[in-house]
C-alpha cells in the first residue's frame, strides 16, 4: 500500500502494533515528532509512532533527520526494489532485540530441532495433514509430486505446454515464456520474503531446508508459497501473450501479492514456525531473559545462565555472593 492512503487506519497490520508502509517517487523529510512525504501531487504527514516498518521503493529520497526521527521512535527501515521486487538493506527494528534471531540459530544449530523446522516447513504446503511418521526423505519426495503435479494442472487448465523446469542465465531469450515468467516472478517472491525475514528479525541466511548461501531461509520461505501465487500467475501470464511477458509477470504477482496479504502471512508464518521449540531439555526457546526488554542493556552470556548486562563486575563484592553488582552510570549503546 503506498503512502498517499490519507486514512492511517487502513495500513495494513502484520500483527498488533506493528504496521508498514510502502514509499515510492517521494521526498521524505522530518516534520515535529512525524514524517512528511512528499510528491508532486501533494504532503502527506505520517506519525512515526503509527509505522512499525517503513519500505523505501524506487525514485525515494530521504533526509538524515528523518532517519533519525524514525530510529528514535523504533521504526524500522527498508530500502526495497519496485513493489519489493528486489531487497536491498535494512535499518533497525523497534526493540533492536535479537530474540527471534537467537531462537532461529538455536534451531538452526541443532540438529532435532532443525529437523523439526524443516519437516513444518514441507508441512504448510499441503492442503492435508501428513502422517507423523515419515521421513525427511519421503517428505521431501511427496513435495517433488505436488510440484510437479502443481505444474501439470497449471498447464492443463491454460494450454500452456510444460516441458519442465529449465532456464539459461546465459541465453535467457532462448528459454521459453512460461520459464522465463516463473523465473522472473520468483525474484518478487524473494524480495517480498527476504522482507519478512530481516523485518521480522531473523536472518535470511541461516535456511532450514536450503543452505550453504546468504539467501538460504529466503529461498525456504519463498517456496512455501510459489505453488499458490506464482505459479498459477505465470502460466495465465503465458496463456495470455508471449509479449513483453517479464514486465506482465511482475505486474501479476504483485497484484497477487496484495491480494494474498503476503507480507503479513509470511511474518505471521515465521513466527509460528518457530513457536513451542525447546532444546529437549525443557530449556524455553531463548535463555536470554534480556533479550526482549529495549529499555535495558543486553544480557552477558554465562553457562550457568544469562547474566545483566550494564553491570561493573569489577566492583566491590562482586564474585563474592554480592546480590545486586554496581551498575554503571555512563550511557550505554544498545
Amino acid at each position: 500500500m503506498r503512502y498517499e492512503t490519507r486514512n492511517l487506519r487502513e495500513l495494513p497490520k502484520f500483527r498488533d502494533g506493528l504496521s508498514y508502509l510502502y514509499v515510492e517517487h517521494a521526498r521524505i523529510e522530518q516534520q515535529d515528532r512525524a514524517i512528511a512525504c512528499y510528491r508532486q501531487d501533494g504532503m502527506v504527514a505520517v506519525p512515526v509512532a503509527a509505522l512499525g516498518i517503513l519500505f523505501l521503493g524506487p525514485g525515494t529520497s530521504v533526509t538524515h533527520a528523518a532517519v533519525r526521527n524514525l530510529a528514535e521512535g523504533g521504526c524500522m527501515v527498508c530500502w526495497v526494489g519496485e513493489d519489493f521486487g528486489r531487497f536491498y538493506a535494512a535499518g533497525l527494528g523497534e526493540t533492536r532485540s535479537s530474540l527471534n534471531l537467537m531462537r532461529q540459530a538455536r534451531a538452526w544449530a541443532d540438529t532435532r530441532l532443525r529437523l523439526e523446522v524443516a519437516v513444518r516447513l514441507y508441512r504448510i504446503r499441503f492442503q492435508t495433514p501428513l502422517p507423523a511418521d515419515l521421513t525427511l526423505r519421503q517428505i521431501r519426495g511427496m513435495e517433488g509430486i505436488r510440484v510437479r503435479e502443481t505444474y501439470a494442472r497449471a498447464s492443463r487448465e491454460t494450454g500452456v505446454p510444460w516441458r519442465g523446469r529449465n532456464y539459461k542465465r546465459d541465453n535467457w531469450h532462448d528459454t521459453d515464456p512460461v520459464n522465463r515468467a516463473i523465473s522472473t516472478g520468483a525474484s518478487i517472491m524473494y524480495g517480498v520474503c527476504h522482507s519478512a525475514i530481516v523485518s521480522a528479525g531473523y536472518s535470511p541466511a541461516l535456511g532450514f531446508i536450503h543452505t550453504g548461501k546468504q539467501l538460504s531461509f529466503v529461498y525456504d520461505l519463498a517456496d512455501v508459497y510459489k505453488a499458490d501465487i506464482l505459479i498459477p500467475a505465470a502460466f495465465r501470464t503465458a496463456a495470455e501473450s508471449t509479449v513483453g511477458i517479464e514486465q506482465r509477470i511482475r505486474t501479476a504477482v504483485r497484484a497477487q501479492i496484495q491480494a494474498s496479504r503476503l507480507l503479513e502471512r509470511a511474518v505471521d508464518g515465521l513466527h509460528g514456525l518457530f513457536s513451542g521449540l525447546d532444546s529437549g531439555e525443557g530449556q524455553p526457546e531463548t535463555d536470554d531473559p534480556y533479550a526482549a526488554d529495549a529499555a535495558r542493556p543486553g544480557g552477558l552470556w554465562d553457562p550457568e545462565g544469562t547474566v545483566p548486562g550494564g553491570v561493573d563486575y569489577g566492583g566491590d563484592g562482586v564474585g563474592e555472593g554480592s546480590a545486586e553488582p554496581e551498575r554503571r552510570t555512563e550511557p550505554l549503546d544498545d
